[in-house]
């Protein structure tokens, strides 16, 4: 019996399309992360007198996330999907909320 030399799996469409929609994946997490580095640069940079604009909008980062874990399946929801879905949602969510409620109950520096 003869040995056949390993040979790799050519490159074909199933694999540039696999390649491409794991990519695709990850736009709603480079989106929420790109949200919440902007609001983190905005509370640095303004200091203070940012911070509750910089609160509010990293409240509006975790709802955006939190909504893109509710409504996209699990292959799309790229590393927004850690657990399962309805977890994710709460933990987003409830940090959100939390972020929201601090960002609205931070007094404004005068």
């Amino acid at each position: 019996m003869a040995d056949k030399p390993y040979a790799p799996a050519a490159r074909g469409s199933r694999a540039g399309a696999r390649a491409k929609s794991s990519r695709a994946a990850q736009v709603p997490y480079l989106i929420v992360l790109a949200i919440t580095i902007g609001a983190l640069a905005w509370i640095w940079q303004g200091g203070i007198q940012h911070a509750k604009e910089g609160t509010l909008a990293l409240a509006g980062a975790m709802f955006i996330g939190a909504l893109a874990r509710l409504v996209l399946p699990k292959p799309r929801a790229g590393m927004l999907a850690s657990r399962r879905r309805l977890v994710d949602v709460v933990c987003l969510a409830a940090l959100a909320i939390g972020l929201l409620v601090a960002g609205l109950v931070l007094p404004i520096p005068s």
